[in-house]
């Protein structure tokens, strides 16, 4: 036998051991979270809000004056989410909360795998055992933890995304997945703004094609629920709950807390709008460097991700789960550094990976004292917006990469325009002469 057959059936035991140690680690850890699940107690709750959707839809009941009965939660989606809910109605309500929790991990896992594609690290027969650790320790993740307890859709939507992310740009149905997230819930939108400005054309006339038919669809089948939706409900940010509650991670939501307002006005718009402008072009610049940076479009995708967090009016922590790519992505990028000779390597990247994973396990604004949702001390500032700063420290560190790369071009570009005068100086004395 030759070399090659020998590597290649040596190679599948080793693999087949990294994938069943990652398996058993992550089968003992979901083992312990179920049994803390069972005595702490999961509501599930927007899972209910969802079913009581889909049962409005089923029923012919208006769905936006509609109250989850003991909760008084309305309908937030737009109706072709609602519509989607409707096979939420065929299972009791235990088998339902049972059916969502194996699906969410089941998504966790999936949105380790994307997350892993996204960051190309580790080699792709390594990516099973990695997907398989992040559903079974991902749980822990407050981000991820929420969702589970209160049976929400994000981890679907992350994935959708992902999922044409991480498709070729030639591909023809790339956007549409993105396109149906939008349809779900609106913030994935900016993803279509982003491949937009990437200058992948086709791809965001895709996504925006498929968010106009989850419109129509829903126009076509509930035209009052939509007319009331798109027209006066989607404005509507009182139905989704409280800004100043420390559950709300957006910017707007840590200005709120600051300045003690449930509406923090001018300054919150200002805020978010800065935010938009700078986390945006953060992240096309980011997906543009491909020369100059080894995960461009990952880079890209996740400040994207940071952006729309920090522009929504109202982010729950729950929102949040784009911490699992994040934290994918800063491992690839301390993984590179580690791999480096000892007279050249840096903590910079294992520093960064070990304050945000310390971040999004700290479940820190759980911490904060909040009475109705009114005024948080100055020395709770901190803790009660720590995923809007962490995700602006996040940009920021790309700013200063992008800044670093640029910045031979800025001090080009400066030294022409000053020059520029002295020049036209010249030219006018020679003129003169002559």
């Amino acid at each position: 036998m030759d070399d090659r057959g020998e590597h290649g059936a040596s190679a599948r035991p080793r693999l087949f051991g990294t994938t069943g140690v990652a398996a058993t680690a992550a089968v003992i850890s979901l083992g312990v979270f179920a049994i803390w699940r069972h005595f702490y107690g999961v509501s599930m709750v927007d899972m209910l809000v969802y079913r009581a959707e889909g049962q409005a839809v089923v029923s012919g009941h208006d769905l936006y004056t509609m109250r989850l009965p003991g909760w008084d939660l309305p309908a937030t989606y737009p109706p072709f989410a609602a519509m989607l809910f409707v096979p939420s109605t065929w299972f009791s309500v235990g088998m339902l909360r049972a059916l969502v929790m194996i699906l969410n991990v089941g998504l966790l896992g999936l949105l380790g795998w994307f997350s892993f594609t996204l960051a190309g690290w580790p080699r792709r027969r390594f990516r099973l055992a990695g997907a398989l650790l992040v559903a079974g320790f991902g749980v822990w993740l407050e981000p991820v933890w929420t969702t589970l307890q209160y049976g929400q859709v994000n981890l679907g939507i992350a994935c959708l995304v992902l999922y044409d992310l991480t498709r070729p740009d030639r591909h023809r149905g790339k956007g549409i997945a993105i396109g149906i997230a939008a349809g779900l819930k609106l913030t994935p939108g900016l993803f279509t703004v982003y491949l937009l400005l990437t200058g992948r054309i086709r791809a965001a006339l895709v996504s925006g094609a498929t968010f106009l038919a989850t419109v129509l669809i829903g126009v076509v089948a509930l035209p009052g629920a939509s007319w009331g939706f798109w027209t006066k409900y989607v404005w509507d940010t009182s139905r989704v709950g409280v800004t100043e509650l420390v559950d709300d991670q957006s910017m707007r939501g840590a200005v709120a807390r600051l300045l003690s307002k449930h509406d923090p006005g001018l300054l919150a718009t200002l805020s978010s709008g800065l935010a938009l402008v700078l986390g945006l072009g953060i992240a096309v610049l980011a997906a543009r460097a491909t020369r100059e940076i080894r995960r461009a479009e990952a880079w890209g995708v996740v400040c994207t991700a940071i952006t729309a967090l920090l522009l929504s009016p109202i982010s729950w922590t729950h929102h949040w789960i784009w911490c699992v790519p994040l934290l994918v992505l800063l491992g690839a990028e301390s993984a590179q550094e580690l791999a480096r000779p000892r007279g050249v390597r840096r903590l910079r990247w294992r520093v960064v990976l070990g304050l945000t994973a310390a971040v999004f396990l700290s479940y820190a604004m759980w911490l904060v004292p909040q009475s109705g949702g009114l005024g948080v001390p100055w020395y709770w500032q901190v803790p009660s917006s720590v995923y809007p700063l962490t995700g602006v420290a996040v940009l920021a560190l790309m700013g200063r990469r992008l800044l670093r790369i640029h910045r031979p071009t800025i001090a080009r570009l400066t030294r022409g325009r000053a020059e520029q005068p002295d020049r036209s100086a010249r030219d006018a004395s020679l003129t003169r002469q002559s």
